[in-house]
């Protein structure tokens, strides 16, 4: 596997200097500071590209472009952010990226509640509370028919949660919430994301699922003319958020993706972190069962609890079977390599890792702090060269 290192760019207080120094070769990132639906131009992506090639690194995946709500909800301005988008992919593809990794999500991107969790040993890791979701979207948000979405259990036991805490902690739970983690496509305040929900009154699963096919059916084939290749990520976590419909959360959902735009361009992150959230998702099942349209690759662990709550562990730590999992991906690539695909090496990175040593304190972005990145790279490293001496 291409070992790569997510970089959000020159302002990303872990640089490029150190993703080299922590062996990677690939840089995965994206032009996040223009995220608003124009058009990513050549000069652009050049540009970008110039800095990862002075830094010794391959821009080896794109992630992501944004998909603007008007595109998942197929209102509006959708047809002007869907030619925008198509633009983008076409201009990365003939700029020599192989891979644009891109999610579905709505209204909000990757959600934690905690970001600093104290773990055992010292450090701190990302973690969703769902009894802290539900007592903010129940009792802080007040989300018109929240309650719909919790058995009564919950309810009550998110309503004795929220009086245990300070109006301190209330706020950092709604900012950990809406306003925004590393790589997602909006900051939102309690009011404005109350609009955002109330927009999607009304749209189901099915719904959903039919617009993210729609926009299938007109991105692949860009990718297929540009030589580039497509990598959905799942939702995270991968069940419903504040009522909202999610559809890349699990293996049907995938197969379904799949088979509605049959292409090799068509494909996607396996992310063992997402997917792993969810009790009937089996990773490792999934990374053989998709194993042809795996494109791209996270690598993270997370250990999860009877009521949904995960915390993310250490990278050989938690409920996915790390070793199994990248012994299926390393068969894939052998695979790849004996029938000739030319794109025979996956890329991954080590996704999120543990606030440690003395990151703790300083200024980083939560989940991507240098050192405990670092560590799980050498860890996935390690089990990577075991796996491959036992095959050899």
């Amino acid at each position: 596997m291409l070992e790569s290192w997510r970089w959000f760019g020159p302002e990303d207080p872990v640089t490029l200097a150190h993703a080299r120094q922590a062996g990677a070769t690939g840089v995965v990132t994206a032009l996040h500071h223009i995220y608003d639906g124009r058009i990513w131009t050549p000069e652009d992506i050049a540009e970008r590209m110039d800095l990862v090639k002075k830094a010794g690194m391959v821009w080896s995946v794109c992630e992501s472009i944004p998909v603007n709500s008007a595109i998942k909800l197929r209102n509006g301005d959708s047809r002007r952010y869907i030619d925008a988008w198509k633009q983008c992919l076409a201009n990365l593809g003939k700029a020599g990226i192989p891979v644009v990794c891109y999610n579905f999500m709505p209204v909000v991107d990757w959600t934690r509640t905690d970001l600093l969790f104290a773990t055992a040993a010292g450090g701190f890791a990302l973690r969703f509370d769902m009894e802290e979701f539900a007592a903010y979207d129940l009792f802080v948000l007040k989300r018109k028919n929240a309650e719909a979405s919790y058995s009564a259990d919950l309810i009550e036991k998110a309503e004795a949660r929220l009086s245990m805490m300070s109006e301190e902690a209330i706020l950092t739970l709604e900012h950990n919430i809406i306003a925004g983690l590393p790589g997602g496509e909006d900051t939102h305040t309690r009011e404005t994301i109350r609009e955002r929900i109330a927009a999607y009154d009304g749209l189901s699963s099915a719904d959903m699922q039919a617009n993210l096919i729609e926009f299938l059916r007109e991105v692949v084939p860009v990718a297929e003319e540009n030589g580039t290749k497509l990598a959905i990520h799942p939702d995270d976590p991968p069940f419903s958020l504040f009522g909202l419909p999610r559809v890349v959360s699990t293996a049907q959902d995938v197969r379904t993706i799949l088979s509605a735009v049959p292409s090799a361009a068509n494909g996607i992150t396996l992310c063992a972190g997402s997917y792993g959230s969810r009790p009937e998702n089996d990773v490792v099942a999934m990374a053989r069962e998709f194993a042809d349209h795996i494109h791209f690759v996270h690598l993270r662990n997370v250990t999860k609890e009877p009521d949904g709550s995960f915390i993310e562990s250490e990278h050989l730590g938690g409920d996915v079977d790390m070793v199994k999992l990248i012994t299926a991906l390393r068969a894939e690539e052998k695979r790849r390599l004996e029938t000739g695909r030319p794109d025979h090496v996956i890329p991954m990175r080590p996704d999120h890792g543990h606030l440690l040593v003395d990151d703790i304190g300083k200024k980083v972005n939560p989940g991507y702090s240098c050192i405990g990145r670092l560590k799980g790279l050498a860890e996935l490293r390690g089990v990577t060269a075991a796996v491959d001496s036992l095959v050899a």
